[in-house]
Formats: structure tokens, C-alpha cells, sequence
């Protein structure tokens, strides 16, 4: 079942190919090359293919055919989404409202939002990572043009109360952009939203596919120049193809979650359990029952994360540390200090489909001998 190599833990960064992608993209490559905005015979195919991909991925998320959209990725589905759904409602008013907690896509656009006049309000989270509702619904204003919530946080898996903040965004009559990247093709993500962003290669398609879905009757408007494609909503030729594999991925994904998810989930109720009682001086956060089923992020006293993601790597274990987009810059991660834990040492565990549980059994062997090791080489000697 599994098509991840062992040892490889950082699904929430992406999942590996999966097969029904691998046949879907190598069948849709031969008759989904042509336009499909032409009228001729292999236009007429690539047209087929891409509305059957629209179909499909509607139907797992309970939407319209023709209020999904595809993009070139998770990022630009958010930057469309949070940009076209604030110039739409311009003259409601120019204030943003944000988590502290969400993926950086949506906090760089909300700091161009910001360079460009805007206002942003940043709800902050409890030690969980979760939001308050009634936080939130304290931010919403009669300027508010757009509300922004995740349907759950990317670095501690921690699941948001979207219902709850839908309804509050409703009562306002402010539209609700949800990120819900990590959620799709895993759990159902509750209703009441007005705009929706997903990634394929977070359910096992291909990488280069987003997917924007904006619900009927909400004001939207596109911040880039004019363009035929996608409705008018999404600018350049479409890649039909990995349209069809990223919908042939999401169908089988889903799928397998219904008996996958709580497998995983147990697997990573034992690294909550095991890791504090080997590791000494470690803290596990994010909830530890409103959660995805497949993420757990720890952090150790006296360890850098990057030496310790580095001797992981060295013992077989694909791993990550912080944000995962902003790892590179060794910044301390934004949601652990919104969470006010601790910053460093954090290693994130997100376990791919089909994992098998020797390899979780594998990794808590390794685990307290590693970190031991990295103490006493900064000169720790108590660990």
C-alpha cells in the first residue's frame, strides 16, 4: 500500500506521487495535451479531461463543478483567493483579518495588503495553536472586507473551529477565506465559507496544481490583468494532465483516509505518549485531540533543530523543523511563538499513507540516543 520510502515523515511538506496519479498523469499526457479552449477534436478531449478533473475534485469537496478552479499551486490559489476577495469588497473597506497561526502564503499577502494601504488585525491562538472563536468574531468589523481562518494549522495539526467562525463571518456578511491545504483529501472541512484554497501534491498529486474554489454569490474579483482561462478567475494555459492526476489522487486518497486516518492517528497518539517519557526535557505541542491524524511536532531543550533534523537524516528519517517555508532562513517558527512554546529543537513528524508502524517504532528507538548526543556535544551533561 505504502509508496513512501521508510523512514520518510514529512507528508504535511508533501506526499509522495500516488499511484492513481502515476496512471491518470501517464494516460492524460497522450489526450490531454491539446487546448482545451479550442474547438477542434483534441481540444475537444483536453476539454473532457479537465471538466471530468473539475467534476471530480468538486464532488470530494461538496462543491459546484464551476466554482473550482485550477492553478498553477496551493500558493497562488491563497494569493487569489485573500488579494481577489479583498479588491472585490474594496468599498466595504480595506481591513484584513488574519490568525497568527496561518501558512506564510497568507501572511505575505497579507503584508502586501498592508504595503498597500490595508489594515490587518492578527487574532492570536491558545498554548494549542487553536483560535478562540469568540477572538475572532471580536476582530470582525463593518470595514472587514475579508476574514481568513485555516482549517487547520500546517506545523502542529491543530484543527480550527471554521464552523464557528463561518457562522460569526455570516452574521457580519464578511466573506470567509479558508487555507485548507492540509485538511483536504484527510478530513471534511466544514461548510460556510466563501473561498477555499488546497494543494494536490499534499493528497499525493502532482506538484504545480492549487485548487481555488470560490462559492456562488461571492464577490470576487481577480487582482491580475485580464485572462480567458479558468473562468476568467485563473490567468495561463491550463496543464491538463496534472489537472487529471491531481483529481484521480484526491478520489483515492480520500478514500484510503476512511480507514488510513485513524491508523495513523494512533501512530501518532504513541509518539505523543513515548517521546516525553524518553526524551527528558521535551515538550509536545499542538491539541492533542482537535488535531489531523497525522502530525506531531515536539521540541527539545538544548538542541538545534537543524543539527538534530541533520542526524535524523543520518540515522534514515525525513523529518522536518519550524515552518517549512521558512526553514531556510533559521527564523524561530512563527506559529510555536504565536503558541508562546518552545521555539527551538522543534522537529515536525507527519506521517505519509500507508506508513508501516515498524518504521514509527524504528524512529522512537532512535530518537533519545540522538538527542543525547547532540547535548552532550554542546556540552550538556545532564541528558
Amino acid at each position: 500500500m505504502t509508496s513512501a520510502p521508510g523512514g520518510y515523515f514529512d507528508a504535511a511538506s508533501t506526499e509522495p506521487l500516488h499511484p492513481a496519479a502515476r496512471t491518470a498523469l501517464l494516460e492524460a499526457l497522450d489526450g490531454g495535451w491539446a487546448d482545451p479552449a479550442r474547438l477542434y477534436g483534441s481540444a475537444r478531449r483536453a476539454r473532457m479531461l479537465l471538466d471530468a478533473a473539475r467534476a471530480e475534485v468538486a464532488d470530494v469537496l461538496g462543491v459546484r463543478p464551476d466554482e473550482v478552479f485550477f492553478t498553477s499551486s496551493g500558493t497562488q490559489a491563497v494569493h487569489l483567493a485573500v488579494l481577489g476577495g479583498l479588491r472585490a469588497r474594496r468599498r466595504a473597506g480595506r481591513h484584513l483579518v488574519v490568525t497568527q497561526v496561518e501558512h506564510s502564503s497568507v501572511l505575505h499577502a497579507a503584508e502586501l495588503h498592508e504595503r498597500d494601504g490595508g489594515e490587518v488585525t492578527r487574532v492570536g491562538v491558545d498554548g494549542h495553536g487553536r483560535v478562540d472563536p469568540a477572538e475572532f468574531a471580536a476582530a470582525l468589523r463593518p470595514d472587514t472586507a475579508l476574514a481568513c481562518l485555516q482549517s487547520a494549522n500546517h506545523e502542529v495539526g491543530t484543527v480550527q473551529p471554521v464552523a464557528e467562525v463561518a457562522e460569526a463571518c455570516r452574521a457580519a456578511r464578511i466573506p470567509l477565506f479558508v487555507d485548507a491545504a492540509q485538511s483536504v483529501g484527510r478530513t471534511d472541512v466544514p461548510g460556510g465559507w466563501s473561498t477555499l484554497a488546497a494543494s494536490a501534491h499534499k493528497w499525493g498529486g502532482p506538484a504545480g496544481v492549487g485548487v481555488l474554489v470560490i462559492r456562488k454569490n461571492t464577490r470576487w474579483r481577480s487582482p491580475l490583468p485580464d485572462d480567458e482561462r479558468e473562468g476568467r478567475r485563473v490567468p495561463g494555459f491550463e496543464n491538463v494532465p496534472a489537472a487529471a492526476a491531481a483529481a484521480a489522487a484526491l478520489r483515492a486518497f480520500r478514500a484510503e483516509m476512511a480507514a488510513d486516518g485513524p491508523r495513523l492517528s494512533a501512530l501518532v497518539d504513541r509518539i505523543r505518549r513515548t517521546v516525553p517519557e524518553t526524551v527528558p526535557d521535551v515538550q509536545v505541542v499542538g491539541d492533542p485531540v482537535r488535531r489531523l491524524p497525522h502530525i506531531v511536532t515536539f521540541s527539545c531543550l538544548y538542541v538545534e533543530g537543524e543539527a538534530l533534523l541533520t542526524e535524523l537524516d543520518r540515522l534514515g528519517f525525513a523529518v522536518s523543523s519550524g515552518s517549512s517555508c521558512t526553514a531556510d532562513t533559521l527564523r524561530p517558527s512563527h506559529v510555536l511563538e504565536a503558541m508562546r512554546v518552545i521555539t527551538h529543537g522543534n522537529v515536525r513528524v507527519s506521517l505519509p499513507r500507508g506508513v508501516q508502524s515498524t518504521e514509527v517504532d524504528r524512529f522512537l528507538a532512535v530518537l533519545p540516543d540522538a538527542v543525547s548526543r547532540l547535548r552532550r556535544g554542546a556540552g550538556m551533561t545532564t541528558a
